[in-house]
C-alpha cells in the first residue's frame, strides 16, 4: 500500500471582480432668482429706428449768408391774418400752386391726447429724429377743430438777448399767439419715450391725420390724435423762421403757419 499519496487540490476556480456601481447625485432644484429681482428687469430697452437728422444748413456758406441777410431787408413779418385769402407773396417767398418757393421742405407733427396740450414736432423726414419738440399750451381737440374751420395762424414770441447767440429753435420759452389772440407760452422740452413712439408708428406717413392706436387702454385725456403734413420753412433772419404747412390739394393757401419771432 503505497502512503506517498498526496491529497488532491481543490479546482480552481477564476477569480471574478464585484462589479462596481457608481452612485447618482440627487437631481438639484433649479437656482431661484434673488428677491429683489423685477421680472420685468431683464426685458429689453425700447428701440427706435428712427435716423439722425443732417449736419447740413448749421454752416452755410457766404453767398447763402448775403442772400439771406439781403432777403430780410425787404421781408415784413405777418402776424395778423390777411383780408385777401389767395395771398400773392408770404413773406418775401412766392407762393405757386400751394407750394411757397424759397424756402426748405421739412415734416411737421401735430400730436397729443384731445383734452391735454398739443405738440408740435419738426423733423427733416418723416422717419427722423425730432429737431423741434414743442408743448403749445392749447388743447389738441381744440386746435384741430380750428384748423378744420379755416385758416390758423399760431406766433410765437421771445425776448431778444443780444448777449446771448443762440438759434431761434433752441429758445427755451415762448409767449403763443393763435390767431391774433394770446393763448398761453409754449415750452420747448426734448422728446420723451411716448414722443419717439409716436414718431416711429408714424416713420412711413408723409401726410395725413388719424388716431394712434392705444392697444384696448383708455386714456384719462382722451385718445391720442395726430395731424402730419409737409411745411415749407422760410428763414427771414436770424430772430424770424416761418413755417408754412402746404395744402395736398394746392387750391388754396396753407391751413396753418407757425411764426417764430426775437423781438
Amino acid at each position: 500500500m503505497n502512503t506517498n499519496l498526496k491529497p488532491a487540490k481543490p479546482p480552481s476556480l477564476p477569480i471574478t471582480k464585484p462589479p462596481s456601481f457608481k452612485m447618482s447625485a440627487a437631481p438639484q432644484p433649479p437656482p431661484t432668482p434673488p428677491s429683489n429681482a423685477s421680472p420685468t428687469s431683464t426685458d429689453p430697452l425700447p428701440t427706435y429706428a428712427l435716423q439722425q437728422p443732417s449736419n447740413k444748413g448749421k454752416n452755410p456758406s457766404k453767398s447763402t449768408k448775403l442772400f439771406r441777410r439781403f432777403r430780410a431787408v425787404f421781408r415784413s413779418f405777418p402776424i395778423m391774418t390777411p383780408a385777401c385769402k389767395i395771398p400773392v407773396s408770404l413773406n418775401g417767398s412766392r407762393l405757386h400752386d400751394g407750394h411757397i418757393h424759397g424756402g426748405t421742405r421739412i415734416t411737421g407733427t401735430l400730436f397729443g391726447h384731445r383734452k391735454a396740450r398739443i405738440n408740435l414736432a419738426i423733423q427733416e423726414t418723416p422717419r427722423s429724429l425730432p429737431i423741434l419738440v414743442l408743448e403749445l399750451a392749447i388743447p389738441t381737440g381744440k386746435l384741430l377743430q380750428d384748423m378744420g374751420m379755416g385758416l390758423v395762424r399760431i406766433a410765437l414770441e421771445c425776448e431778444k438777448k443780444p448777449a446771448e447767440k443762440i438759434k431761434i429753435i433752441d429758445e427755451p420759452i415762448w409767449t403763443m399767439y393763435c390767431n391774433g389772440r394770446k393763448s398761453g407760452y409754449g415750452v420747448k422740452r426734448e422728446p420723451t419715450d411716448e414722443d419717439l413712439m409716436v414718431m416711429q408708428l408714424l416713420h412711413a406717413v408723409s401726410m395725413g391725420a388719424g388716431v394712434v392706436p392705444n392697444n384696448g387702454e383708455e386714456h384719462q385725456d382722451g385718445e391720442l390724435a395726430y395731424m402730419r403734413a409737409s411745411f415749407e420753412r422760410v428763414t427771414g433772419s436770424k430772430d424770424s423762421e416761418t413755417y408754412y404747412m402746404l395744402n395736398p390739394d394746392g387750391n388754396c393757401g396753407p391751413e396753418l403757419s407757425i411764426f417764430f419771432v426775437r423781438i
